[in-house]
């Protein structure tokens, strides 16, 4: 207490000191070190890593795509539309605005010269000027071009060679060509800019491409230009784009530039960043608790040091503010540590997977992630400190002393109390603020604060009922009962620290098991076997003979298939209009269109009615219900797409509900055909074996289409959704690693919790053991106790997380939501095992400590 008596006025001086004396004495009673405060410092650090390793990450990717942006692009700025190649005065216009070079993209096969074997491909074909950016990294350092531009040569990716049993030198056939494959494909560096890919890539010459009679009037072949331009800052990109309009107002071409190369990834990258920072968050909130119940056990071991400074004059408000400090210091000790993992992870994930990412990452750090990780880590730390430290602030000196008896019900002075709520509104309005969808952001954190609710609830309430229900005869019983019922007991800690968690896996799991019977159960028996793509009009009798000679009794649909982009609702351009996140893309890119004479199947019409067959009259297009209501469209309004280079514009006349899980051709927008019939295109078919049909079968009539139709692509129902499912598989990985952070900070704050209790429970089983309690009965007690807080947590989380997932499945995903009993024991049996873990590792050292030594201490 030397501290104390140094200031002139005694302890009563130190009130007119203020913070400055509070300090040190705050920094002098930590002398002694941090014990207590580990998992205080863990529950810190582990909810600021998260956020600060998501904020690096995004950081470094988002530097890498500003530094990159040229090679990602492939230029400086790129033009890009479907079915129709640049005209020659749009050739001559762009060539006088810098070097161009042109590329083109289409989905093909590829077969064996034998015809016996063929797999889906990504056809790319290059001028000789392409890369403007960036270089093709081939196996074996082969020189790109000097390969690719052969006659009829070809340069492709490592799996076709692994799929179709070839090898360099070999000939494959590519439409009428056989062409000769030159060089294997390591990277190319336009990838990202460039549309999904799904087959193996094949690159070739545009001359090649040209001579393989794949290009056709109506073909889906996208033709893209990239750029470099004499200047490319900022202001002569947004000149460049206004040129282009001005000149080609009609042309179709979507444009890009090097300052946002992929918007579609940039999106993907703040939505996954903004999700990942709120799971932080949830860590960051539920280790909260063990910041609390850490503050908690630190106010417990200094009890008799506040009562003696209190006994000696020192007032409340000084006790809290030494206090106040020692934590607040401890917390940014914790925040620091935080920062510094986080900010490792981008450099671990560089030097792990940096040749693997599409882009590299450019390590750097942004003082605005450093910010918001710090305020984050600063709120939790103030809202979840205020009230414990504010009640001791109340309690009396003689109080304290005797509280191991008879706890003080106190509550901490109103400046507290408004003090605590305003640091969780600050909390709450950061993490809405700072999120790039708000909307989302307050969803979830509605969301947070609902769970929170519904757990600090169900504590309480075990709490009370296991102060009145019957004991039972059984004393071991007995004991675990009357600890669920203790002031102090583990109960609220136990149910709200592992309850969030497990709600959270729970959700996870039942939308997983959910969505895996849709893809492998729930598709109808009646779902087309193969897609055909690009089937022309000419060939459409010829198709049709063939598919019912190799399998008489399938069945063919058909529809004419075009691509074109919205550019115009209403006649407002798309660029102009702002649209939620669920609407969006179909704005972006070019979309599916086709026309129609009747309904098409899997398909009913909602608003309006349909045009007569023979209608001759305006453009008239039918909407799918759903994203007209996103984008705020009505019977009656119009929709101007770009097809050919050309704008087209249409009147809603309907509204269709579409059942996409009937796998049938369907359209977001189906046209009159009077709009669309005249323009050149090609079919689209769906082919329909009967069950049961082999795999042999199958493959037989897709070789059969390729012999015939060389031009025609044959997809494989089955091998798109395996396809997709392993694109989900990994969404699911990420999602499942983010839970597992969240129950690490759960599995934190009941370390934390079983240390608050420590004290109370070595004292309760040195109490018992001098009675004559063997080691035995005080271990079943314990595990009568945790087993009975673990199964009511479970319970209640596979309850919470039903109902999350059922709201999410059926509401947002909009698919049959199925229950997974094997997510609820899995849910069951982690509860258990981290409960008995953290429980047995505490009985443990309660069932150590020696009996004497703490009876003399008392």
């Amino acid at each position: 207490m030397s501290g104390v008596s140094a200031s002139p006025a005694g302890v009563d001086g130190i009130q007119t000191s203020r913070w400055p004396v509070a300090l040190r004495l705050a920094l002098r009673d930590m002398r002694s070190g941090l014990s207590g405060f580990y998992v205080f410092i863990a529950c810190m650090a582990l909810g600021v890593a998260v956020i600060t390793a998501v904020g690096a990450l995004g950081d470094a990717m988002r530097a890498g795509f500003e530094k990159q942006g040229e090679a990602i692009l492939g230029g400086d700025a790129t033009l890009a539309r479907m079915h129709q190649r640049i005209t020659d005065p749009e050739r001559q216009f762009v060539a006088g605005l810098g070097r161009v070079s042109e590329t083109s993209t289409m989905r093909s096969m590829a077969r064996t010269r034998d015809g016996q074997e063929q797999a889906l491909i990504e056809l790319k074909a290059v001028d000789a000027a392409y890369p403007l950016a960036g270089a093709v990294e081939m196996l074996g350092g082969v020189e790109f071009q000097s390969v690719v531009q052969k006659p009829l040569g070809a340069v492709v990716d490592a799996m076709l060679l692994e799929r179709l049993r070839l090898a360099v030198g070999d000939s494959f056939k590519l439409g009428a060509i056989e062409a000769r494959i030159e060089g294997v494909l390591v990277r190319e560096p336009d990838t990202i800019s460039d549309r999904v890919v799904y087959g193996s890539r094949v690159m070739v010459s545009t001359q090649t491409l040209e001579k393989s009679g794949l290009v056709q009037p109506g073909t889906l072949v996208r033709w893209r230009y990239a750029l470099t331009l004499p200047k490319a800052d900022a202001e002569n990109l947004v000149a460049f784009r206004a040129a282009v309009g001005a000149a080609l107002p009609e042309a179709g071409f979507l444009i890009a530039d090097r300052r946002d190369p992929s918007p579609q990834v940039t999106r993907t990258l703040v939505r996954l960043r903004q999700f990942l920072t709120l799971i932080g968050l949830t860590s960051l909130l539920i280790g909260g608790v063990g910041v609390a119940n850490a503050v908690a056990t630190f106010i417990d071991r200094r009890r008799k040091v506040v009562a003696v400074m209190k006994s000696l004059g020192a007032s409340g408000r000084v006790v809290f503010q030494i206090l106040f400090t020692q934590v607040m210091l401890i917390a940014l000790l914790g925040i620091a540590i935080g920062l510094a993992l986080g900010y490792l992870v981008p450099f671990a994930i560089d030097r792990l997977y940096g040749d693997a990412l599409p882009i590299r990452a450019v390590l750097t750090v942004s003082p605005w992630s450093v910010v918001s990780a710090v305020v984050y880590g600063v709120l939790v730390a103030t809202m979840f400190t205020l009230w414990p430290l504010g009640r001791t602030e109340q309690i009396r000196a003689g109080v304290l002393f005797r509280e191991d008896i008879v706890p003080a019900q106190v509550w901490p002075r109103r400046s507290i109390i408004v003090l605590t709520v305003l640091a969780g509104l600050a909390l709450l309005a950061f993490a809405i603020l700072a999120s790039d969808s708000r909307k989302v952001a307050v969803f979830f954190v509605a969301a947070v604060a609902a769970v929170f609710a519904v757990f600090a609830g169900l504590g309480e309430l075990v709490v009370r009922a296991a102060r009145v229900m019957p004991r039972g005869r059984r004393p071991e019983l007995r004991l675990a009962i009357t600890n669920i019922g203790a002031p102090d007991g583990l109960t609220r800690n136990v149910i709200l620290s592992l309850g969030a968690g497990l709600s959270l896996m729970v959700a996870v799991a039942l939308a997983d098991a959910s969505l895996t019977a849709e893809l492998t159960t729930k598709v109808p028996k009646s779902s087309p076997t193969y897609f055909a793509l690009d089937i022309a009009r000419a060939d459409r009798d010829a198709f049709v003979a063939l598919v019912q000679r190799e399998a008489p009794n399938a069945r063919i649909e058909e529809a004419p298939m075009l691509r074109g982009r919205i550019v115009r609702l209403n006649g407002v351009a798309t660029d102009q209009i702002k649209s939620s996140d669920e609407a969006q893309w179909v704005l972006n890119g070019d979309r599916g269109l086709t026309y129609s004479e009747h309904v098409p199947e899997g398909s009913k019409v909602v608003a309006g009615s349909w045009w007569p067959e023979g209608y001759a009259d305006e453009p008239l297009v039918s909407f799918e219900v759903d994203l007209a209501k996103r984008l705020n469209l009505k019977l009656g309004d119009t929709v101007t797409v770009n097809v050919l280079g050309r704008n087209v514009t249409a009147r809603i006349a309907n509204l269709r509900e579409i059942k996409w899980e009937t796998l049938a051709i369907n359209f977001v927008m189906v046209f009159s055909p009077n709009t669309l019939a005249a323009a050149p295109h090609n079919l689209l078919a769906t082919i329909s074996l009967p069950e049961p049909s082999s795999l042999a079968r199958e493959a037989q009539l897709s070789r059969a289409v390729g012999q015939k139709l060389p031009a025609v692509t044959m997809i494989r129902v089955k091998d798109a959704l395996e396809a997709f499912q392993g694109v989900y598989n990994k969404v699911m990985t990420a999602i499942r690693v983010a839970g597992g952070v969240t129950m690490l900070a759960g599995a934190l704050v009941l370390a934390g919790a079983l240390a608050t209790a420590q004290r109370r429970r070595i004292k309760q089983a040195v109490i018992l053991k001098t009675l004559g309690a063997t080691r035995g009965r005080i271990l079943l007690s314990h595990a009568f106790e945790y087993v009975l807080l673990a199964a009511i947590t479970a319970l209640f989380a596979v309850a919470l997380g039903t109902l999350t997932s059922w709201i999410a499945v059926t509401q947002v995903m909009e698919f049959e939501f199925t229950f997974s009993m094997s997510a609820v024991w899995q849910t069951l049996a982690l509860a258990l095992g981290l409960v008995l873990a953290f429980g047995g590792l505490g009985t443990w050292a309660v069932l150590r400590a020696p009996s004497a030594f703490h009876l003399r201490a008392e």
